[in-house]
């Protein structure tokens, strides 16, 4: 007899157990959702889910990335709607001051609000996201501008014709190429260029000192600056075709693309090729071309006004003074300002266009997110209401295991005879 009972409750552990372990089963596939524990379960459809996984984590990915890139891009089309408007409140300004007045007085105010607005745009171009400089290119973590309006102290001077007493504005660019350890230093000094011709000239003379800290030489300047604008930053996040790099999203616009109106494209494109200026001649210098923007951009326009009024406020003295030169120069300038403010218009309407796209390619994202679980669902997923009723027809079973098996080991006297 107890050989017996002894065969029976072993019988019954065992299959308690299994009925037990349905339940926990059922427990796992209602909470997990998933059909199947394991590949061995269904390996067709495991290898299909892990497809549809990848995809997933893909999706998952890029929509991680896309709100960073928007938000660095929104910094990027603020930063250029500043120096648009401060641009346009300067044009204002100027227009005023090409005013027939022999008062110096609203002259000087004009002026310093004027270079007050350099400084606001250089400020603006040394706009932050977070810990990097949306204007830096590729290097995000230098602050690439800086403005200074002091003498030409240079030996020999850089303006041989500048009027004493009229400060050059100096603005320095800090970039640290790709692969550089440290950074290379461009310094753009505006001034009145050549004074024998035309007095009213004034641009840029620019120079530079390398990563290694040696001095460059004009071309190696430019070239450099012509580097630095050719900068791209094109990522994979739902636009495009990884398989044609151009049509990815750039998603770096420098500081001085900014102050030229001239995308990176254009710059890779070269001057007489209809890119970069189509009015160049085929044999162009690119480098010469890029300067040719860069003296009409926001900061050397503004600039030039500046030093226009400084030399004829310096002529207080002379009795022949005479507002024409002024006049013509700040004239000039007004027409400059209308065409450079239309060229940093397109880079703002440019990058409004490249946030919209990450908005749509957002929505896409999430519709691909959609369908990409509703496939997961299909191909590894349970169906809720039968895994519902499953585990309550397992957990019915193992309650009624549990109560025969109180019944069945109920002790009797023989359990305690030796």
């Amino acid at each position: 007899m107890r050989v017996t009972n002894g065969a029976t409750y072993r019988n019954f552990t065992t299959g308690a157990n299994n009925v037990h372990a349905r339940l926990i089963k059922s427990y796992n596939k209602v909470s997990s959702g998933e059909a199947y524990e394991k590949a061995a379960d269904s390996p067709l459809s495991y290898y299909n889910a892990q497809k549809i996984d990848a995809q997933y984590q893909n999706v998952i990915g890029k929509q991680a990335l896309i709100k960073d890139v928007q938000n660095r891009i929104y910094q990027q089309e603020l930063g250029a709607r500043d120096v648009q408007s401060i641009l346009s409140k300067a044009k204002d300004q100027v227009i005023y001051a090409n005013t027939d007045t022999t008062n110096d007085t609203p002259l000087l105010s004009l002026r310093d609000d004027l270079l007050q607005k350099e400084h606001e745009i250089v400020d603006a171009l040394n706009g932050q996201y977070q810990n990097f400089y949306v204007f830096g290119g590729n290097d995000i973590s230098t602050p690439p501008f800086s403005l200074k309006v002091h003498p030409d102290d240079s030996t020999p001077p850089l303006f041989p014709n500048q009027p004493e007493g009229v400060d050059i504005h100096t603005l320095t660019y800090t970039h640290t190429f790709p692969g550089d350890s440290k950074p290379t230093t461009f310094e753009l000094s505006l001034g009145i260029t050549d004074a024998s011709t035309d007095p009213t000239t004034y641009g840029y003379v620019v120079s530079g000192t390398n990563s290694n800290g040696r001095k460059m030489t004009t071309d190696e300047a430019k070239k450099g600056l012509l580097k630095a604008m050719s900068e791209q930053g094109r990522i994979d996040i739902g636009y495009g075709s990884v398989r044609d790099h151009n049509t990815l999203l750039d998603t770096y616009t420098g500081g001085l693309n900014v102050l030229t109106g001239l995308t990176s494209d254009a710059v890779k494109g070269g001057a007489g090729d209809g890119k970069t200026n189509p009015n160049a001649p085929a044999n162009s210098d690119p480098d010469d071309d890029i300067l040719a923007y860069l003296n009409k951009s926001p900061l050397a326009l503004i600039g030039r006004a500046v030093q226009a009024v400084d030399k004829y406020v310096g002529e207080a003295d002379n009795p022949d003074r005479d507002r024409t030169e002024l006049n013509h120069l700040l004239s000039q300038t007004i027409t400059d300002m209308v065409t450079t403010e239309h060229r940093v218009s397109a880079v703002y309407s440019d990058l409004g266009n490249k946030y919209r796209l990450l908005e749509d390619t957002t929505d896409k994202l999430s519709l691909e997110k959609n369908n990409l679980t509703e496939q997961y669902t299909d191909v590894w997923g349970a169906d809720p209401y039968e895994a519902i009723v499953e585990m309550y027809n397992s957990q019915q079973a193992y309650n009624a295991a549990l109560k025969v098996g109180t019944n069945l080991m109920s002790s009797s006297l023989f359990d305690f005879m030796r």
